[in-house]
């Protein structure tokens, strides 16, 4: 009864999984599809609005944090839990609702297609123009990108392109592979909150204090998983195993600790230069750089690090697709 039990949860598990990964790399993430990400931030935006002031910011910001990632978790295992209830009665006809649940929240969570469309869309707005350009990058990216040169442009968008193929698919799938949907459910309110309230802004550097905090430790282990999904293929496909190195020692040179890793590895594969100081809110922020070639970017680079994020997604489904198939012997 036991190894019945673990083969249909590596069953339903494995489709799930599959299912909703399918309807990424189809769909991404249509505008006129309602969105689980949607409601956070209105969430998030209405406890800020109404607790970020007066006195004891900080311990506000950390019950916020914690009581919305809890709730997330709390009610997404709740769910999972009734749906199974409905999987055991219609059982004669063999359908799962948990399978299509979370299917829809593994499509929900993952945004590899549309970060890709997002940057493609950027080079293209700015081969037309760079007020255009400007404007497209602003859609992906927390900086002010009123004053941006077209290289700033191209370096904003291919940062964002590397930082959130951890956020948007690895460290999603990472939290899925450990603690299943209810996870990685919880793991985007973490990154949502941190989005929203996670700067050291006047604003903010209270009451978001531990919203970016938890986000640190969430993404600790995969946004190093990300660079070396990202560079171990171009590492053994060139025999240019120094960009290792490259990318431990450049990984550090972030204000944050775990997005410089990414970013590193993809400036280490173009061999270019990121980073620098940029506006945020109308604050400067002196960034180091990561890398010393400031050469040019263009499209091509682009389509490099499309192919790049790509593959890294693939393989990050099959180590997860593993790791489901040893728990399931376990």
């Amino acid at each position: 009864m036991e190894e019945q039990f673990s083969f249909l949860h590596l069953h339903s598990s494995l489709a799930a999984l599959l299912i909703g990964w399918l309807l990424d790399l189809l769909l991404g993430d249509p505008a006129w599809l309602p969105h689980p990400i949607v409601w956070f931030g209105k969430a998030i935006a209405a406890c800020e609005h109404r607790l970020n002031k007066g006195a004891h910011r900080k311990l506000k910001g950390a019950l916020t944090a914690i009581s919305l990632i809890l709730l997330v978790f709390a009610l997404t295992w709740l769910i999972r839990h009734l749906l199974s209830t409905l999987n055991f009665q219609f059982s004669i006809f063999n359908f799962q609702f948990s399978i299509l649940f979370d299917a829809v929240l593994i499509f929900y969570c993952l945004a590899g297609t549309t970060l890709i469309r997002e940057v493609r869309a950027v080079f293209l707005a700015l081969d037309r123009s760079l007020e255009e350009g400007r404007k497209q990058v602003a859609r992906i990216v927390g900086r002010d990108t009123s004053e941006l040169s077209a290289q700033e442009v191209r370096t904003a968008a291919l940062e964002t392109l590397a930082e959130n193929l951890s956020d948007g698919v690895i460290a999603p799938l990472f939290w899925f592979a450990l603690l299943g949907t209810p996870g990685m459910l919880a793991y985007k309110m973490v990154n949502t909150l941190d989005s929203m309230i996670g700067y050291k802004t006047a604003r903010y550097k209270d009451f978001g204090c531990w919203a970016a905090h938890i986000d640190d430790i969430a993404n600790y282990l995969p946004a190093r998983l990300t660079a070396l999904l990202m560079v171990l293929p171009y590492a053994l496909f060139n025999f240019q195993f120094s960009i290792f190195n490259f990318v431990r020692v450049n990984g550090r040179h972030h204000a944050s600790p775990n997005s410089g890793y990414p970013e590193a590895a993809l400036a280490g594969i173009l061999g270019c230069r990121f980073g620098g100081p940029h506006y945020y809110f109308g604050e400067l922020f002196d960034k180091p750089f990561i890398g010393n070639n400031e050469r040019v970017l263009t499209t091509a680079d682009m389509k490099t690090a499309v192919r790049v994020n790509r593959t890294a997604e693939v393989l990050m489904i099959l180590l997860v697709c593993a790791w489901l198939v040893v728990r399931s012997i376990w």
